[in-house]
C-alpha cells in the first residue's frame, strides 16, 4: 500500500474545524482507500452508495444518520444529492454528535445542491491519483507514462495498465455519466475526449472542434465543461494583466492525467511516447498537475499575448507572485518570453523545470530547476528557490 500523508493530514486538519469535509477527486483515484483509515468499511458510520445495503440503509437518511456519532463517510455521494438537505440539518444541531467526511468523483459545481445547502459548512480537499512524491522520484517515467490511477500506475505490465486505462475510460462514459445525469451518448464523447486529447496543451478553440465533430460550438464547449466536471480535464484559465498589448483571452486546455492522455493518443511504451508529437505537451501538462499538487495555490492562470510572449503558469500565493516554465530539453536557456514575463508580470520569480539533475541560475530572478527537486520536501517553492539561488 503506498501511503499518502500529506493527503491524510490535509483531511485531518480540515476535520478538526469544519462539520463536514469533501473529499473530491475523479473515480478510482484512491479516495475510498484513503477514507477507510479513518472509519473502516465494515463501520456503522461507514456508508458507500455504490453498495445496495448502504442505499437501503439510506431509504429514511434522517433516521439512518440522527444517532450516529464521530466521524461518519459517505462514499460516492453524487449517486445521492438529495442527501445534502439532510446532512445541513444534521450539523446544525447543537452540539452536533456527528461529523461527516463525504467522497464524491464530481465537482461542487456539478454538485450545485452541496454548495447550496451546505454553504459556510463544507470544508473541500481535492486529491486526483498518486502524486510524484508518494510513489518515489525514481519511478518518475513510469508515473508519467502511465499517470497516477492507483490500478493503472500498479499495474504489473505495460500491456495490463494500458488494458485498465481503456477499461477505465469505457465504464467511466457508459456508466458513470449517466449516473450523474449527463445524457451525452459515450461515443460521442469518446470522439470529444480524444480529439481534446490531440488538443492537450493549446490554446481552446471550440469553433475548431465544433466542425470536425459536426456540432454547435456550444455544445463542444458544454462537452469540455463536463469533462472538467468529472475532474479529468483542466482549464487553465489566462491571466489579463493591464498591458497595452494583445493577451489571450482562452483557456489552455490539458488532460489531468497523462495515462489517460496517452492512452487516448495510442501511446502503449516509453518508445511511443517519446516518438510521439505531444511528447512535449505531455511533459508540460505532467508538470503542471505535479506542481499544482505540491503548491497548493491561492490562483493560478497561464500568461500570453498574440506577440508570441508566453508563460506556462502564473502561480499566487500568500501575497506572492511566480511563473513557471517547462521545458523538457536538457539545458535551458534564458528566452525573450521569460523576459517580457518577468518584466511584464512584474514576477518575483521565474522557475524553468526540466527533467535534468541540477539546478543552475539563468539571471538573477530565473532558476532552472529539476521537477523532482520541487515536489519532494517541506519547504515551499519560494524558499526551495531562494535557497538555491543563494547556493
Amino acid at each position: 500500500m503506498i501511503l499518502r500523508p500529506i493527503l491524510s493530514q490535509q483531511i485531518a486538519t480540515a476535520l478538526a474545524r469544519s462539520r463536514v469535509v469533501a473529499l473530491i477527486g475523479p473515480r478510482q483515484c484512491g479516495k475510498t482507500t484513503l477514507a477507510r483509515t479513518f472509519v473502516p468499511l465494515d463501520s456503522l458510520n461507514y456508508f458507500d452508495l455504490e453498495d445496495p445495503v448502504s442505499l437501503a440503509r439510506l431509504d429514511e437518511p434522517l433516521t439512518a444518520l440522527r444517532d450516529l456519532h464521530g466521524l461518519v463517510v459517505i462514499d460516492e455521494v453524487q449517486r445521492r444529492p438529495d442527501l445534502f438537505p439532510t446532512l445541513r440539518v444534521l450539523v446544525d444541531r447543537d452540539p452536533s454528535p456527528a461529523q461527516f467526511l463525504i467522497l464524491g468523483s464530481a465537482s461542487p459545481g456539478l454538485l450545485r445542491q452541496s454548495s447550496e445547502s451546505l454553504a459556510g459548512r463544507l470544508e473541500l480537499v481535492t486529491m486526483a491519483g498518486f502524486c510524484l512524491a508518494e510513489v518515489g522520484l525514481d519511478t518518475m517515467s513510469k508515473h508519467w507514462r502511465r499517470g497516477g490511477f492507483p490500478l493503472s500506475f500498479l499495474a504489473s505490465s505495460e500491456a495490463d495498465s494500458f488494458v485498465w486505462r481503456k477499461n477505465f475510460a469505457q465504464t467511466f462514459l457508459e456508466r458513470d455519466l449517466p449516473q450523474l445525469g449527463i445524457r451525452v451518448p459515450a461515443y460521442t464523447m469518446l470522439r470529444f475526449w480524444t480529439m481534446l486529447a490531440h488538443y492537450h496543451g493549446q490554446i481552446w478553440n471550440g469553433a475548431e472542434l465544433a466542425r470536425s465533430l459536426g456540432v454547435s460550438q456550444p455544445t463542444v464547449q458544454r462537452y469540455l465543461d463536463i469533462l472538467e466536471g468529472v475532474l479529468m480535464v483542466r482549464q487553465l484559465q489566462p491571466w489579463h494583466a493591464n498591458l497595452k498589448k494583445r493577451q489571450v483571452k482562452s483557456p489552455k486546455v490539458y488532460l489531468r492525467d497523462t495515462g489517460l492522455l496517452h492512452q487516448l493518443l495510442g501511446v502503449r511504451s516509453e518508445r511511443d511516447l517519446l516518438t510521439h508529437p505531444k511528447l512535449g505537451a505531455s511533459w508540460e501538462g505532467y508538470v503542471i498537475e505535479e506542481i499544482l499538487q505540491a503548491v497548493r495555490p491561492n490562483e493560478v492562470y497561464f500568461w500570453a499575448t498574440h506577440g508570441g510572449a508566453e508563460l506556462d503558469l502564473l502561480l499566487f500565493k500568500d501575497g506572492r507572485r511566480m511563473g513557471v516554465e517547462c521545458k523538457r530539453v536538457d539545458a535551458p536557456r534564458l528566452t525573450r518570453s521569460m523576459r517580457i514575463a518577468l518584466s511584464d508580470l512584474q514576477l518575483e520569480q521565474l522557475i524553468v523545470v526540466y527533467p535534468g539533475e541540477q539546478s543552475y541560475p539563468l539571471s538573477e530572478r530565473v532558476t532552472v530547476v529539476p521537477l523532482e527537486l520541487l515536489v519532494t520536501g517541506d519547504e515551499s517553492l519560494w524558499e526551495k528557490r531562494d535557497r538555491m539561488t543563494v547556493l
